[in-house]
């Protein structure tokens, strides 16, 4: 293995980090009583972390240099990426962390780090987190930020290369984030240990991870922080005071997160608006420059905020958050419904019924990952998964199993449609059970009868015949039955044969491509052939099926 940190292995480092966040973003969310206990600092660091990353790779992708980027390209992009995503307190001094450790690579012109090179930027990494807080608390990532950088020195000091820097800046940074407590009363109060320090030990675990290799033998993610808090301890320790009487007892402090980014300013403008934010509330953060600013304050009157970054210059990306609404929202859910949608139509009456959606489209499909962190996401001890569409059900049966190895009860619906997925959530009543709810969403996803219509964008044998570019598909239960040249005429006919069996509700989803007129006349035809039937009609945004229909 490597004894240095080299491109490479900078990008497994970003990729592990935010494997690490993704997998333990919900515990560390139970973690976070301070500054406020609004449950959320998992969270901000893991979407801080993935947005970046998912910048970079676009960006690199543009350029040709995905996956061959030099260290310094990698640095210089996922530092100023990580400013533009930077979420909550937490998220904004891990985008410094990370700054701090590019500017040593980015001013060194490094192709790769060894042990000194390495602990110098650990160092930075240290003194830019603790710049940026107007106000440094003990206790906090700060405390373990600089537990790293401290142990790195020493090490490189005494001739230890990369890896060797690395599993010290592990041994330290958990040796702080066990000592918060006692440098921080709020967490003493709570059983806990800092949130943000949390993340920094599972940040420089994935440093060492990504120089050794060593991932294989106890899984891809952690192992230091399992044996000083065990997994299940850090979903449960800050439960031993309530977040409601945490935020009373501990802070007493501002009502609203506001954040935003500034341009169009100039560091005089900065530093008068840093003034004006510290007199009007707590936990400031303005870091960036010198064209690009990330502000983040916490203060009872939101307007003069925003009039403070008016006045020195052009803020955007305004986003407010009113902790005592956020942390009302955190308290446990016992049951939740996870919905796959595949257009914003869709999403939003799934949103609306109460499922917590996932994106899922033809071409763009619902990995396994991705329903896996949704169903981590809900809180709940229990969640029902609507694929609603066949070729997501084995991702959606792998999300469970894994589910249930973290303790969730899960249940999965087989809903292969759309339709079917609204019928199931129609009858979900959450003051129920898993069982007794997955029970009637099964039965009332079965009994639609669906069907959709398409057009062929390739050559292919079906059922019903050769298939060539641009005939119309008629599909009934999922299997092509009917090949016709009118889309309205070979919709109606999908209708009929799915009311031969009878039927009381018809149900008519648009896709994004279809013309108002085209549904008008299935509707129309409908009426005029099965007037005892009630014809509904949802405008689901799809791709792919101009029409998705469905029969109960």
């Amino acid at each position: 293995m490597p004894a240095v940190l080299d491109a490479d292995r900078a990008r497994l480092w970003g990729a592990l980090t935010r494997a690490a966040f993704a997998a333990r973003r919900s515990e560390i969310d139970a973690l976070n009583v301070f500054p406020v206990p609004d449950g959320d600092t998992g969270t901000n660091l893991y979407l801080t972390m993935d947005a970046a990353i998912t910048e970079v790779g676009r960006l690199h992708t543009a350029e040709g240099t995905l996956g061959t980027a030099t260290l310094v390209e990698e640095a210089r992009d996922l530092a100023r990426a990580l400013l533009l995503s930077a979420r909550g307190n937490s998220g904004v001094i891990l985008s410094q962390i990370i700054a701090g450790v590019a500017e040593v690579i980015v001013d060194g012109d490094y192709a790769e780090l060894d042990g000194q090179a390495l602990a110098a930027a650990l160092r930075r990494g240290a003194q830019k987190a603790r710049e940026s807080v107007a106000h440094p608390q003990e206790g906090t990532i700060l405390s373990v930020a600089d537990a790293v950088a401290d142990a790195a020195d020493q090490r490189a000091a005494a001739g230890g290369g990369a890896v060797e820097v690395a599993l010290t800046s592990v041994e330290a940074a958990e040796a702080a984030l066990a000592r918060t407590p006692e440098q921080l009363e709020t967490l003493a109060r709570a059983g806990v240990v800092d949130a943000g320090g949390a993340g920094c030990l599972l940040m420089v675990e994935a440093l060492h991870r990504a120089l050794t290799g060593d991932w294989a033998a106890e899984g891809p993610l952690h192992h230091a922080s399992d044996d000083l808090i065990p997994r299940a301890s850090w979903g449960s320790a800050a439960l031993t005071q309530d977040p409601l009487d945490a935020l009373h007892e501990g802070t007493g402090g501002p009502a609203f997160e506001v954040m935003f980014l500034l341009d169009g300013s100039d560091p005089a403008r900065v530093a008068m608006m840093r003034t004006a934010l510290d007199g009007l509330g707590d936990s400031l953060l303005v870091v960036g420059g010198p064209d690009l600013w990330n502000v983040h304050v916490h203060v009872d009157d939101v307007g003069a905020a925003i009039e403070s970054g008016i006045l020195a210059g052009r803020p955007h990306r305004i986003k407010v958050t009113h902790f005592a609404t956020q942390i009302a929202h955190q308290q446990p859910q016992e049951f939740a419904v996870i919905a796959c949608a595949a257009g914003p139509g869709m999403a939003s009456i799934l949103g609306e019924a109460g499922a917590h959606v996932v994106p899922s489209a033809p071409g763009a499909r619902a990995s396994a990952g991705q329903l896996l962190e949704a169903i981590r996401r809900t809180g709940a001890s229990s969640v029902v998964v609507l694929p609603n569409d066949k070729d997501t059900l084995m991702a959606a049966e792998v999300a469970c199993r894994a589910a249930t190895d973290d303790g969730i009860d899960t249940a999965i619906v087989p809903a292969r449609t759309a339709v079917q997925g609204l019928a199931a959530l129609a009858v979900v009543d959450f003051d129920k059970g898993p069982r007794e709810n997955a029970i009637s969403m099964t039965s009332a996803a079965v009994a639609t009868r669906h069907g959709a219509v398409s057009i062929a964008s390739r050559e292919v044998l079906t059922w019903a015949g050769s298939v060539s570019i641009g005939d119309i598909l008629g599909i009934v239960s999922g299997d092509v039955a009917l090949i016709g040249d009118d889309l309205t005429a070979t919709a109606v006919e999908v209708l009929d044969r799915l009311l031969s069996g009878g039927g009381e509700l018809v149900t008519l989803v648009t896709g994004a491509d279809a013309a108002p007129g085209f549904v008008d006349a299935v509707e129309e035809a409908v009426s005029r052939k099965h007037p005892e039937v009630e014809v509904v009609r949802i405008d689901g945004g799809q791709q792919v099926y101009p029409l998705l229909v469905g029969v109960e």
